[in-house]
């Protein structure tokens, strides 16, 4: 199915904005599609359309609303919201589905488009595929309606306000955040706004950077990329906490009061510790993705947790959560799904959830890490000219294999593509840091070499 999909990647569709597919013309062919796909019962249709604080967005926002208006859809614009309020007003609004204008972490002049389905859940791939198939050229020249149907596009002014009591609820009512000052780096994005309003009213001191989006800089030196801007926030200003959110504010990376940056994997040591000693982890099961430290797998096995790994991206550490019964999964990039609350990671309501711990349990955050122990991992990126399958390549399936080898049982090796850029990705864990700096040097020169862009 993978080679059958052109626009797709492993979260959404993402490019430069302005180039297809996200050019006018090709975005006003997928409103049409989504509204297609969304239109097949009877009676009146929503889509709802959120987008970050990319200077594109109006652009995207204005062409996807035309195509699905034109197909007889209204459509429900709620402005700059982070992608998991889009994904919770889908559901509590009951449209028919909603779309995120964002592109992530990504630099401004990037963006994409994220779909969900009325429950709030990220379409699976046959749905996206199902898309993709109404986006080649005549294929919706049948489906178009009469102009007595054509929808409208309304602005639904109080989504965030909406948003913000819904997070609110997520805290513990018999906890308050009151005598806690917090740093944010909210990226210029899509929370920047909300994430410390949302705080702030449940009574924490908050200091934040990167609240002053301009269109261009969103992810900008700032946000969960760079984790050093709340560090220095934190050690600066003697702060219990630091968060920083990306740009859709999705994922969250946390400082803890020693300047000690915290990424996914020990978010879902401190959350899966706490949970299962508070009844909220059923079967003692985690979910993560191939990327996890080994450290994490160590953790929580002395902590009688056991854990699943899929392939990376948030949507797939879902879909095993909800078969395995899961509620608590992510990604060490700082994704984290409480499947309780939300049905895909939300930065926000993590910081929450964290914050959450440390008032319960009375410790600061470094208390709360100081058992997990990660093994040194080394992660390099190289651009490639294509994907071609690495196992086809003799040169590189055969370095792959050497370095597997002579790691045995003491670490592990990692190559796949990126799902949205053109890019390898060599992760190599093993217990001496030097050998695991030198190994994943060695595998990507070889790729560099083989496939790499020149």
């Amino acid at each position: 199915m993978e080679k059958e999909r052109k626009y797709f990647g492993t979260d959404g569709i993402r490019a430069i904005a302005g180039c297809e597919p996200l050019d006018p013309q090709t975005l006003v062919r997928l409103g049409q599609a989504l509204a297609c796909v969304f239109l097949r019962d009877p009676g009146k249709h929503r889509i709802l359309i959120g987008k970050d604080t990319r200077l594109s967005g109006y652009m995207i926002e204005t062409a996807l609303a035309s195509g699905i208006t034109s197909m007889g859809a209204d459509v429900l614009l709620v402005g700059p919201l982070p992608t998991p309020g889009v994904a919770y007003l889908t559901k509590s609004m009951r449209a028919d589905a909603g779309v995120m204008i964002s592109a992530s972490h990504n630099a401004y002049e990037d963006n994409g488009i994220k779909i969900f389905a009325n429950d709030g859940y990220k379409l699976p791939d046959e749905k996206e595929l199902e898309i993709e198939r109404l986006l080649v050229p005549g294929a919706l020249d049948e489906l178009k309606p009469d102009s007595g149907t054509i929808g409208k596009a309304t602005r639904i002014d109080d989504a965030l306000g909406r948003y913000t009591v819904y997070l609110k609820g997520c805290f513990p009512r018999d906890l308050s955040l009151e005598g806690m000052r917090i740093g944010f780096d909210c990226a210029n994005g899509a929370a920047y706004h909300l994430a410390p309003q949302t705080f702030e009213e449940l009574g924490a001191e908050v200091v934040a950077r990167g609240i002053s989006p301009n269109g261009r800089n969103i992810n900008a030196g700032f946000g969960s990329l760079y984790p050093e801007i709340v560090k220095k926030l934190v050690l600066e200003q003697n702060l219990d906490i630091g968060i920083a959110l990306d740009g859709d504010a999705d994922r969250a990376v946390f400082v803890d009061e020693k300047g000690t940056v915290l990424d996914g994997d020990v978010v879902l040591a401190i959350c899966g510790r706490f949970m299962k000693m508070s009844g909220q982890l059923p079967g003692d099961h985690i979910v993560t993705t191939v990327m996890a430290n080994l450290g994490l797998e160590k953790f929580l096995s002395s902590e009688g947790i056991a854990i699943s790994r899929t392939q990376v991206g948030d949507r797939y550490v879902l879909e095993e959560m909800l078969s395995k019964g899961a509620t608590l999964g992510g990604e060490q990039s700082g994704h984290t799904i409480f499947s309780e609350w939300a049905t895909t990671g939300d930065g926000t309501l993590t910081a929450l959830k964290v914050v959450e711990v440390m008032r319960r349990l009375n410790k600061p955050l470094s208390e709360l890490a100081a058992d997990f122990v990660r093994f040194p991992q080394r992660l390099i990126n190289i651009q490639v000219r294509s994907k071609p399958d690495l196992s086809t390549i003799p040169a590189i399936a055969d370095e792959i294999e050497k370095k597997e080898g002579a790691l045995e049982d003491t670490g592990r090796i990692l190559v796949r593509y990126s799902g949205t850029e053109n890019k390898a990705r060599v992760m190599i864990e093993c217990e001496d840091e030097k050998l695991c700096d030198q190994y994943a040097r060695e595998v990507a020169d070889v790729i560099e070499r083989e496939i790499g862009a020149v």
